[in-house]
């Protein structure tokens, strides 16, 4: 607190000073509220979700003897990847194709032309809407998993319902022109 000197004094001309005090700031208030307001935000803030895709596994009654899925030869396209960007694609069984193989790219001006149309025919073919394309997507392991995404998204883009990614087999490694 301070001190004001009215008196005459004795005219020494010593002037009285005052004790000066450090100014003290009570932080608890302020400490408590950040510890408030960081409660506040983790509480409220949503974490990152997992991103997953859906996995259809096949119905047992629809495989044969060796526990393979039965898939109508018109009805599945078979699309080989293998290295350097090559694809390769096929309608049918791979000993008795009944379209193809042939070469593609990837991309709008590639393999999602030929996608678009077999998704447009597939249930004009059968019949049934509910009978769509199946695609059966083989990457050999030489290809690159740029290219598998690429067909991944392909998938995505033209609104194929049924896609399996399944092991390549020697006859489709001599189809793409690999050992």
């Amino acid at each position: 607190m301070a001190e004001l000197n009215t008196g005459g004094g004795d005219g020494k001309g010593k002037k009285v000073r005052s004790k000066k005090q450090n100014a003290g700031v009570d932080l608890t208030a302020m400490v408590d509220l950040a510890f408030l307001l960081i409660t506040f935000f983790m509480l409220t803030t949503s974490m990152n979700k997992p991103q997953s895709m859906n996995l259809a596994m096949p119905d047992k009654d629809k495989t044969d003897v060796d526990n393979e899925t039965l898939v109508a030869d018109n009805r599945s396209m078979t699309i080989l990847i293998g290295a350097d960007n090559k694809i390769k694609w096929y309608m049918g069984r791979t000993d008795a194709p009944l379209e193809g193989p042939q070469d593609q790219t990837y991309g709008k001006e590639g393999i999602r032309i030929e996608l678009l149309k077999k998704v447009k025919a597939i249930p004009q073919i059968t019949g049934d809407p509910e009978k769509g394309l199946i695609v059966i997507i083989k990457p050999s392991k030489n290809s690159n998993y740029r290219n598998l995404v690429d067909i991944l998204d392909e998938m995505a883009i033209t609104n194929v319902k049924a896609y399996a990614i399944v092991d390549m087999t020697p006859e489709d490694l001599a189809i793409l022109g690999e050992n």
